[in-house]
């Protein structure tokens, strides 16, 4: 019994040990177990935020994608919408040109072999008469020199006969000159026209009147509203005319043309204070009563020229719609039966704009003086084309006004239209470029920064495409007004020196018609340019070395200019006109062809007519296919942007999601 005691002693002792070594150690294995649960959960709660960050994101770049698609399917709509009407156009012309073509062909065939046999029969009537010319050619030198000689002999008595009719004009002139200083010096104005100007005192005294006093204003306004001063400036005007010295010092003309100032009434009513270029004041006086104004005053001197020089200088160019018009007008009037200067006064009053006004203005004086109207058109400086002006002179010499005036009105709409074609097919695929440049712009501004303080946080380093988006847009934000002038100041320098300087404009024309899309485009235009004007000045008869001058001006593209002037050079030589063309990588083999065979048959405009209509049609080809292949372009451009943008922001996402994972 002791014995069992004293081992229960033992058992109690060993138990109490253990014990007191086994729960610490259990306690610090529930700390840890509770540690490891906690850990456990919040990265799963990260996981969870993380994934549900991911599906926002994927969601807003669905969403920002679906907007783009919309916004592309509305502007390609209404693109189809505004260009449909023009395609059927196109087709219906085309149908329509196929059908003459198949008709002419047959018949222009036969005329060619008729030409040709009648040309063969002149070449053996011209080796029989070429003696017969020699001789009479040399009858006709011997004349000639002796009709010079007694030519020469004439005018050297009219020129000395001149001379002394001119020293004893100048001797009478030194006499009166000094008697006529003084009336040149003044101004010739009538002093008697006064017009009533409400004064500072009337105004202040009407303003009171008004405040105080209700019929008293009343009064004042019946009496000083402006119908009652019109009518008294009318009763004023009316008694006061200027009157003028056709034969004394008013009628004196200049060597060069002076500029006026002039005070006159209109048929409307209004008192109009302007400018006017002339020789003498009899003839501004002479041209203000021929438009039915009422003159008052005219006068010039020293700071009139000075300050009021470019008053007058005309600046304006028509458009191409405004000059149609005029021309269309211009020749309906003139097949009426309506004189020239009655005809210009009418459509003069049509337009509303006073630059135009004022071209018709001088055209109307230039007429009036006895000049012609090309040299009054060619006058106005910028205003009229240099290849109208040149028809009109052909025109002047043959007789056949009206028909140029139709022919050159053709002309301009044919150019306008394949003007506006080319706008019609630039402006969907400008709006395109011009809205995703915006799209990227936006996002790199505004989406990209958001999620900079995100990546911050981050241990990981980031993919080298998101640095380079992540640095992109930071420059943007930071330095966005040093890149708009940048960009402002090249695109400057580039106009300036495109405009100014030859090489560098010839370069780049050179470039343009380099490049695969565009090159056909822009040699199609220049050609068709080319042979139209050539085909119409040809068929008014117009010099072929004038032909090639015209042409030079009116081109901008500096290479056609080149060889223009080497076709100039090749004829001063007496060789052709095909030669300049031959082999020439800028003008088309079909074209060259067509010149020589004109130049053979001598037929030159007809064929030039034909080749700019053929050219015509693959300049159209080549305008449709480019905007086939734009589209597409730009639409892939976009998305690559677009998607590059995203990419880039959402490659961290899954390197972040992947490390929570490993850690979890």
């Amino acid at each position: 019994m002791v014995f069992y005691m004293k081992n229960k002693q033992k058992n109690k002792s060993n138990f109490s040990i253990v014990k007191l070594f086994f729960y610490p150690f259990k306690g610090l294995f529930f700390i840890i177990y509770l540690i490891y649960k906690m850990a456990k959960y919040l990265f799963l709660g990260l996981e969870y935020l993380l994934y549900i960050n991911f599906l926002i994101i994927k969601k807003a770049f669905y969403g920002i994608l679906f907007v783009c698609v919309c916004v592309f399917d509305v502007f390609k709509l209404i693109g189809k919408l505004i260009i449909m009407p023009f395609k059927r156009k196109e087709k219906t012309k085309k149908i329509k040109q196929i059908k003459k073509e198949k008709e002419i062909v047959p018949v222009k065939k036969e005329i060619i072999a008729e030409k040709k046999k009648e040309t063969v029969k002149k070449e053996k009537i011209n080796k029989i008469d070429k003696k017969q010319l020699r001789q009479e050619k040399i009858k006709e030198l011997a004349t000639i020199f002796i009709e010079k000689k007694e030519k020469e002999k004439r005018e050297k008595q009219e020129l000395l006969e001149i001379k002394k009719k001119k020293n004893l004009e100048k001797e009478k002139e030194k006499k009166e000159k000094l008697r006529k200083k003084k009336i040149n010096e003044e101004a010739y104005v009538n002093k008697n026209v006064k017009l009533e100007k409400p004064t500072l005192k009337s105004k202040l005294n009407s303003f009171f009147k008004n405040i105080g006093l209700v019929f008293v204003s009343l009064g004042s306004k019946i009496t000083n509203n402006s119908f009652s001063k019109n009518r008294r400036n009318k009763k004023d005007m009316k008694r006061q005319i200027l009157l003028i010295d056709f034969e004394g010092e008013d009628a004196k003309k200049s060597e060069k043309k002076l500029l006026y100032e002039y005070v006159a009434k209109d048929k409307n009513g209004k008192i109009i204070k302007d400018y006017f270029n002339a020789y003498s004041k009899v003839e501004v006086h002479s041209y203000l009563l021929s438009e039915g104004y009422e003159v008052y005053s005219i006068r010039t001197n020293k700071f009139i020229q000075l300050f009021h020089k470019n008053s007058n200088t005309n600046k304006t160019k028509f458009k191409n719609k405004d000059l149609i018009f005029f021309l269309t007008q211009l020749s309906t009037y003139i097949k009426a039966g309506i004189p020239l200067v009655e005809s210009l006064r009418i459509i003069s009053r049509q337009y509303k704009k006073k630059s135009y006004q004022k071209i018709f203005r001088s055209v109307i004086y230039e007429l009036t003086i006895g000049e012609n109207f090309s040299t009054a058109m060619e006058k106005q400086g910028v205003a009229f084309p240099k290849l109208l002006i040149n028809m009109v002179k052909t025109a002047e010499m043959t007789g056949s006004l009206p028909e140029v005036l139709d022919d050159m009105a053709n002309y301009y709409t044919e150019a306008e239209a394949t003007r506006k074609q080319m706008i019609t097919a630039m402006t969907y695929p400008t709006l395109v470029f011009i809205f995703a440049i915006a799209v990227m712009i936006f996002i790199m501004v505004y989406v990209v920064p958001q999620f900079v303080e995100i990546y911050e946080t981050m241990d990981t380093e980031l993919p080298g495409i998101t640095k380079a988006i992540l640095a992109l847009s930071s420059f943007l934000t930071h330095y966005y007004i040093l890149l708009i002038l940048v960009v402002i100041a090249f695109i400057a320098i580039f106009i300036y020196s495109y405009k100014k300087i030859i090489s560098f404009r010839t370069m780049c024309q050179w470039i343009m018609m380099h490049v695969p899309v565009i090159k056909n485009t822009i040699i199609y235009n220049e050609v068709t340019m080319f042979t139209k004007t050539f085909s119409s000045l040809l068929a008014h008869n117009v010099p072929i070395t004038d032909c090639m001058e015209i042409l030079n001006k009116i081109t901008n593209n500096e290479i056609y200019k080149m060889l223009i002037l080497d076709t100039i050079a090749n004829l001063a030589r007496g060789g052709k006109i095909s030669d300049a063309f031959k082999d020439h990588w800028a003008f088309p083999v079909p074209a060259y062809e067509m010149i020589v065979t004109g130049e053979m048959t001598g037929e030159l405009s007809e064929m030039m007519g034909k080749v700019s209509l053929y050219y015509q049609d693959l300049h159209k080809n080549s305008v449709t296919r480019i905007k086939t292949f734009v589209e597409p372009a730009l639409t892939i451009f976009l998305t690559f942007g677009v998607g590059v943008i995203l990419l880039s922001i959402i490659i961290p996402m899954f390197t972040m999601y992947s490390a929570v994972q490993e850690m979890g």
